[in-house]
């Protein structure tokens, strides 16, 4: 039940929209073993004058950059699924938009099962009650 939350520094077109939902679904699900369906993922545009890195903009840069978090149910992940899943994820953005700057941040966030849900019914509730 991942959620996923994107900035990126590009100006907003459907079609960009479905590459990185379709590049965030495909590494969600095959590295870090989370169901397709339950995965959602939420994708803000920041235009490249807008973001700021060193003190300049991505734009005076020549650059862009992501940065986005995902929330993941504590202990369901090893170390090495997340350093796999940051690395490929930061290379398929790359491959999407171009010259990347190498401070795009991405960050998987180990979340108590208990202070976490969805449907109203938290994690934990939903491992102690499997048939709910």
């Amino acid at each position: 039940m991942p959620i996923l939350n994107v900035k990126v520094s590009a100006n907003r077109s459907p079609e960009l929209s479905r590459q990185i939902a379709s590049l965030l679904l495909d590494l969600t699900s095959r590295i870090l073993g989370k169901k397709r369906e339950l995965t959602s993922i939420a994708i803000d545009y920041v235009h490249p004058e807008d973001w700021i890195v060193g003190g300049k903009t991505l734009h005076e840069q020549g650059k862009h950059s992501v940065y986005f978090d995902i929330k993941i149910t504590d202990e369901t992940n090893t170390k090495a699924e997340k350093a796999a899943y940051i690395a490929e994820a930061f290379a398929g953005f790359a491959a999407l938009l171009g010259d990347l700057h190498e401070e795009s941040y991405i960050h998987v966030e180990d979340v108590r099962a208990a202070a976490y849900g969805y449907g109203g019914r938290t994690q934990e509730y939903r491992y102690q009650h499997p048939a709910s």
